[in-house]
C-alpha cells in the first residue's frame, strides 16, 4: 500500500551553500513527516577525481568506476559529502543521521560489469529505516552498497533513491538543476506517463543524466512508490512545491489519466 506521508529526496551534487534553503526546508519537514535523503555527490567526485588525476568517463548517464575511482567514491561520497549534510541538517535542528546503501544490508545490488564497479538497485531492506523513523532520525544516504558478490559499488543515486521509493511505497522527490524533463522542443513537461516516456527515451530525447532520473522514476512506480517529481532543487520553496504544486517540475506515473 502507498504511503504519501512518507518521502524519499534526492539531492543532486550541488555545494552545501547552493543547497541550504532545501536544507532548511527539509529539517524544518523532518519534524512533521518521515523523510529519507539520498544524496549524490557527482561533481564533488569528479573534482577529487581531476586532483588525483583520475579520468572521468560516463556510459548512459552512468560513472564507470574502475578500483581507484571507487576509493575515491567511496570516501568523498560515503564520507565528505555524507558527512557534510548531516552536519548542516543537524546545526538546522533535524536529528539525522548518516548511511550508506551497505549499512544493514539496505540495498539489494547486482553488478553491471560493463561499468566496472557499479552496481544497480534490484530491491532493498528498509527495516533498518523504519527504526530509524521510531527514534525520530532522518536518515541520509550515500550511494554506496554491495554487489551480489559482496564487493563494494558505486551505485547511482537516482536508481538509489527509487529503489528505496518503491521498498517503502513512498512520494519520490528527484530535486536536480533542471526544472524537470523536456520534450524535443525543449519545453517543460508537466505530467509524464509511461508509454510517453519509453517513447521520449527511444528518441533520444531523454538522455544523459535525465535517463537514469526517468528509468529510476518508472522502476519506483512500478514496485510500490506512490508518485514521483522531478524538479528544480534550486528554486525557491523547492521541496514544498515539489509535493503540493501540480505545475512545478514534472509528474511521473505508469499509465495516462483515464488509462
Amino acid at each position: 500500500m502507498a504511503n504519501s506521508d512518507l518521502v524519499v529526496v534526492k539531492l543532486g551534487g550541488t555545494t552545501l551553500a547552493e543547497q541550504q534553503p532545501t536544507l532548511t526546508e527539509i529539517a524544518e519537514l523532518s519534524h512533521r513527516r518521515e523523510l529519507v535523503i539520498v544524496h549524490g555527490g557527482g561533481k564533488r567526485l569528479t573534482d577529487w577525481l581531476d586532483r588525483l588525476d583520475i579520468s572521468s568517463r560516463f556510459a548512459g548517464g552512468l560513472r564507470v568506476t574502475d578500483d581507484a575511482a571507487l576509493e575515491v567514491a567511496v570516501a568523498v561520497l560515503g564520507g565528505l559529502v555524507n558527512a557534510e549534510l548531516v552536519a548542516a541538517l543537524r546545526g538546522l535542528g533535524a536529528d539525522a543521521v548518516g548511511l550508506t546503501g551497505i549499512d544493514g544490508g539496505l540495498l539489494d545490488c547486482r553488478r553491471q560489469p560493463a561499468l566496472g564497479r557499479v552496481a544497480t538497485v534490484q530491491g532493498a531492506r528498509p527495516s533498518l529505516l523504519y527504526a530509524l523513523f521510531a527514534a525520530g532520525m532522518l536518515p541520509v544516504i550515500a550511494p554506496l552498497a554491495q554487489d551480489e558478490k559482496g564487493e563494494v559499488c558505486n551505485v547511482n543515486a537516482d536508481d538509489v533513491a527509487a529503489g528505496l521509493a518503491g521498498a517503502l511505497h513512498a512520494r519520490l522527490v528527484l530535486l536536480t538543476d533542471t526544472d524537470g524533463v523536456r520534450d524535443a522542443a525543449g519545453r517543460p513537461i508537466r505530467a509524464l506517463d509511461e508509454p510517453a516516456a519509453e517513447r521520449l527515451i527511444a528518441d533520444g530525447v531523454i538522455d544523459g543524466g535525465m535517463l537514469p532520473k526517468v528509468r529510476g522514476a518508472l522502476a519506483a512506480l512500478r514496485s510500490g512508490g506512490s508518485e514521483v517529481v522531478i524538479a528544480d532543487g534550486g528554486a525557491a520553496q523547492a521541496l514544498q512545491r515539489a509535493l503540493e504544486n501540480g505545475s512545478f517540475g514534472t509528474r511521473l506515473r505508469l499509465s495516462s489519466a483515464g488509462d
